[in-house]
C-alpha cells in the first residue's frame, strides 16, 4: 500500500480492487450518484439527535472517530469513482471551486458572514 497517496493513486488503487471483483458493469453514473447519496446520509446519522455541542464532544470518542473515518472515507471514494466515470480531474475540480468561491465570496465582504454571495 502507498503511504501517502495522491488522488491519482488512489483512483488507480480503487478502480483496480473493482475490476478485480468485476464490479464496473454496478457503476453506472446514476448507481455511483445514488451510492454517494446513501454513504452521505450515512454520515448525517452521526450527527442525529445531537446538539452542536454534544457532537463537538463525542468527536473525541475513538468509536465515534472510526466511524467518522468510514462513512468520509465511502464518500470520498464515491466520488473518486464518479470523477473517473465522468473523466475529470476531482482535484482540479476543487482547485477550480475554490478560486470560483474566492471571485463570489470576497474576504472584504463575506469575513464572518454566513450570507450566501448573492446576499453580500
Amino acid at each position: 500500500m502507498i503511504e501517502k497517496p495522491s488522488l491519482s493513486d488512489l483512483t488507480a488503487l480503487l478502480t483496480a480492487f473493482r475490476d478485480e471483483r468485476d464490479w464496473k458493469k454496478f457503476h453506472t453514473m446514476k448507481n455511483l450518484l445514488l451510492s454517494l447519496s446513501l454513504e452521505a446520509a450515512e454520515l448525517l446519522e452521526l450527527a442525529q439527535w445531537q446538539t452542536d455541542e454534544e457532537l463537538e464532544a463525542r468527536l473525541h470518542d475513538p468509536g465515534v472517530q472510526e466511524r467518522l473515518r468510514e462513512e468520509c472515507a465511502d464518500i470520498f471514494l464515491y466520488l473518486l469513482l464518479i470523477a473517473e466515470r465522468a473523466g475529470f480531474d476531482l482535484a482540479q475540480a476543487g482547485a477550480d471551486k475554490i478560486k470560483r468561491n474566492a471571485a463570489k465570496y470576497p474576504v472584504e465582504k463575506a469575513k464572518g458572514s454566513a450570507k450566501k454571495y448573492t446576499e453580500l
